[in-house]
C-alpha cells in the first residue's frame, strides 16, 4: 500500500502545489514510484507545470493526474510508493475526506498571522474530526527572515502541532524555477536548492516514520 501524503488548506496560493510537486522529484529521483494526484480540477496547477516539465525533457519525469475526487485518487495508490495528493482550496469537508485518507496531512503556511491563524483552526478542525495529531504537521513558506521563521514555528509548535524542519524562503528563483517545469529543489542556485532540499527531506523522514 502506498504511503499517501496530503497537502491541504481552505487558502490558495500558500505552497501546496510547490511543495507536492517538490515532494514527487526527489521521490521520483530517489527510485520511487510516485504520482501526484492534482484534485483542483479548476487551477490544474500540478498539472499544467507536469506538461511544462515533459515538454522541456527535464529528468526525472513525475507522474502527474488530475482527479475529480480522493476516493478517484486513491484507487491507483497501489500502484505506486507514495501516492502525493495536491488539494485544492475548499470547504472543510472536502479536506476532512482528504485528510482521512492519508498517511501524513502538510498544510503549507505563511509567517503572518493571517495565514497563521486559519491554518490553525483549520488542523483543530481535523483533529476535532478525529484524525491524529501525529498525522498533521505544518511547512513553511516564504519565509522573510530567520526570526520571522522562529516566531511563525513557535506559534504552530505551541498550537500543539508540528513543523518541518527547514522552510521555503521568499525568492523569485523558486518561481521562476517552477514557471519553466522545474521543482523548488531545482533551481539554478546551489543554496536555495539546499534550502529546499532540507524541507523536503524533513518532508521524507516523516512520510517514511508515517508510511
Amino acid at each position: 500500500m502506498a504511503s499517501v501524503v496530503a497537502f491541504v488548506s481552505q487558502k490558495g496560493g500558500v505552497g501546496k502545489s510547490t511543495l507536492a510537486r517538490a515532494l514527487a522529484r526527489e521521490a521520483a529521483a530517489g527510485g520511487l514510484r510516485v504520482k501526484v494526484a492534482d484534485l483542483d480540477t479548476q487551477q490544474g496547477t500540478s498539472v499544467d507545470w507536469h506538461r511544462l516539465r515533459l515538454g522541456a525533457g527535464i529528468e526525472p519525469v513525475v507522474s502527474v493526474e488530475a482527479f475529480a475526487t480522493a476516493a478517484q485518487a486513491l484507487a491507483v495508490a497501489d500502484a505506486y510508493d507514495i501516492l502525493i495528493i495536491d488539494g485544492p482550496a475548499r470547504t472543510s469537508q472536502g479536506t476532512l475526506e482528504i485528510a482521512k485518507a492519508a498517511s501524513l496531512v502538510v498544510q503549507p503556511t505563511g509567517a503572518s498571522l493571517d495565514d497563521l491563524r486559519p491554518a490553525v483552526r483549520e488542523f483543530h478542525a481535523l483533529a476535532k474530526a478525529g484524525l491524529p495529531v501525529d498525522r498533521l504537521t505544518f511547512a513553511l513558506n516564504r519565509i522573510g527572515t530567520d526570526a520571522e521563521e522562529a516566531e511563525a514555528r513557535a506559534y504552530l509548535q505551541e498550537a500543539g502541532y508540528s513543523v518541518l524542519t527547514g522552510c521555503l524562503v521568499e525568492r523569485p528563483a523558486y518561481r521562476r524555477a517552477q514557471n519553466s517545469g522545474h521543482a523548488v529543489t531545482e533551481t539554478r542556485y546551489s543554496a536555495l536548492n539546499a534550502r529546499a532540499d532540507a524541507l523536503i527531506q524533513s518532508l521524507i523522514d516523516r512520510v517514511t516514520d508515517h508510511g
